[in-house]
């Protein structure tokens, strides 16, 4: 099963920033148990590299991704420390053509038709909409599903348990990313017993919206 089709059969995206790649392990194996085998760990901070390296060492069932990617170089770096796909918040026309060149599974990020064109132009069929709230929800999705009926949608930005079914209501949308399940401060104090509930609170959620 290729990285696009697990995704969809995870329906959640778990959108994970750590400040220490300590809390990489535990927190993979956290996701892993409560029905959740998927990580999408940014580079918003300098731990990401070797958290990656972590999960990809020590829970490699876990499909692991790497997020906020803005530069080729970054690229290199989570490809090697073992991610499986890329996903960049905006479309970085060198950093999309390098994936793509290299077969590096990306979801680049795009909330207007031209960046659904970009996307399109190079042979890409599914996008990350971010950020998904501030940039017309559900409402701008549906706009573009209508002439891009090919295209899919990862959503990330201000989604939550409250407004999620709203996503999922749409078939355009292949899964939902989120942060609301993975809260930096319960990763930061290791209170990985709060995380699991919470991650198994959204799984069960995301499956009984999912149509």
């Amino acid at each position: 099963m290729d990285v696009l089709q697990t995704l969809e059969k995870c329906i959640l995206v778990p959108v994970i920033k750590l400040d220490s790649a300590e809390s990489a392990t535990p927190l993979a194996e956290t996701l892993k148990a409560n029905g959740l085998p998927v990580a999408e760990i940014t580079f918003r901070t300098a731990a990401a590299g070797a958290a990656i390296r972590n999960i990809s060492r020590d829970v490699p069932d876990v499909l692991l991704g790497a997020g906020t990617v803005l530069s080729v170089d970054q690229v290199k770096e989570a490809v090697d420390a073992g991610a499986s796909f890329i996903v960049t918040p905006g479309f970085n026309p060198a950093v999309v053509d390098y994936c793509v060149d290299n077969k590096i599974p990306i979801t680049p990020g795009i909330n207007n038709p031209t960046g659904v064109e970009s996307a399109l132009s190079r042979g890409l069929s599914v996008v990350k909409f971010f950020p998904a709230e501030a940039s017309g929800g559900v409402k701008m999705i549906k706009a573009m599903a209508a002439p891009y009926t090919e295209v899919r949608y990862i959503p990330t930005g201000g989604i939550s348990a409250a407004n999620l079914g709203d996503y999922l209501a749409l078939k355009a949308i292949l899964a939902v990313g989120g942060s609301w399940m993975v809260p930096s401060d319960k990763i930061k104090a290791g209170d990985f017993a709060a995380v699991g509930a919470l991650v198994r609170e959204a799984v069960s959620l995301a499956k009984r919206l999912r149509p």
